[in-house]
C-alpha cells in the first residue's frame, strides 16, 4: 500500500492569505505575520521539517487550534513563509536597474541578493516552487528582476528564460553550499580533515588505475589544490554567473543585428 500523501494547499485559500492583511489580530490576539515570522525562525534554526502548527503554537504560547483560524495548514504556511523571506529583497522595483554597469550590473545585483537570501534561509531549497501560489513579494521580485533586461531587444520569452537561467544557477550553487555546510557540521570534520582520512584509502583503490582516469586525476588534483576544499561555493557562484552573463550579452548583440 502506498504511503498517504499530505493534502496539497488549496490555491484559493493560499492566494487569499498571501494577498490579504497579515497584521490584523484575531480574537486570540495572534496575527498571520507573527505566525509566519515564528515559523521562519524555526525553519532557519532547524530546517523546514521542524516547522509544524504545534511547534509554532508552542513558540507563540498559544493553542494549536487558534493558529488554524489564521492559517489552514502547513502547506499554506509554507507558501506564506516563502513569500515573506523575499519581502525586503529590493528597496523598490527599479533598484536593480539603478545599479552601475547597465543591465549586466543589474543582474549581478539580482544574483547577489538572491544568493544572500538563500544562504540566510537554506530551508528554501526544500520548498517546491514550481506550483507555489504567487504572492505579492514573489511577484514584486519577478518584476524587479526582469527590468534590467527590458528594452534590450530580447523577446518576453527570452527575458524570462535568461532570468530563469540566472536564478537556477544561483539556487543550485546555494543548495550545494548548504549541503556542504551541513555535511561538515554533521561529520564534525573540515574538508581538509576528511581528505587526510580518505586520501590514503582512495590511493589504495586507485593504485595502478592512473591510465584509466588520466583526465579525472589531473583535473581533480588541480581543483583540489586551487580550492583546498571539496566545494568553493564562492568560486562556483562567480564562475557560473560570469559565463551566464557572457551568454546573455551575446544574445543581446545577436538581437541587435
Amino acid at each position: 500500500m502506498s504511503a498517504q500523501k499530505s493534502a496539497a494547499p488549496d490555491p484559493a485559500r493560499s492566494l487569499a492569505l498571501l494577498w490579504g492583511s497579515h497584521s490584523k489580530p484575531g480574537r486570540s490576539g495572534l496575527t498571520v505575520r507573527a505566525i509566519v515570522e515564528t515559523a521562519i525562525a524555526l525553519a532557519d534554526a532547524n530546517g523546514l521539517e521542524s516547522v509544524s502548527m504545534r511547534q509554532v503554537a508552542e513558540q507563540l504560547k498559544a493553542g494549536t487550534m487558534s493558529l488554524y483560524t489564521h492559517v489552514p495548514g502547513k502547506g499554506e504556511l509554507t507558501a506564506l513563509m516563502f513569500d515573506t523571506v523575499y519581502a525586503d529583497l529590493y528597496a523598490d522595483a527599479d533598484e536593480p536597474v539603478r545599479q552601475p554597469g547597465g543591465w549586466r550590473g543589474g543582474l549581478e545585483f539580482v544574483a547577489r541578493r538572491n544568493w544572500e537570501v538563500l544562504m540566510a534561509h537554506p530551508w528554501i531549497h526544500e520548498v517546491p516552487t514550481l506550483r507555489t501560489a504567487l504572492g505579492p513579494n514573489i511577484t514584486a521580485k519577478y518584476e524587479a528582476e526582469l527590468r534590467p533586461l527590458d528594452g534590450l531587444g530580447l523577446s518576453d520569452v527570452e527575458m524570462d528564460s535568461a532570468l530563469t537561467l540566472l536564478l537556477t544557477h544561483i539556487q543550485g550553487t546555494a543548495r550545494a553550499a548548504a549541503e556542504h555546510e551541513r555535511t561538515q557540521q554533521e561529520s564534525g570534520l573540515t574538508d581538509e580533515e576528511w581528505w587526510v582520512t580518505t586520501a590514503p584509502l582512495l590511493d589504495r583503490y586507485m593504485a595502478g588505475l592512473a591510465d584509466r582516469f588520466p583526465v579525472a586525476g589531473r583535473v581533480g588534483n588541480s581543483a583540489g589544490q586551487e580550492h583546498q576544499a571539496t566545494l568553493d561555493a564562492g568560486h562556483a557562484f562567480r564562475f557560473g554567473l560570469d559565463r551566464i552573463l557572457d551568454g546573455i550579452a551575446l544574445l543581446i548583440e545577436q538581437r541587435k543585428k
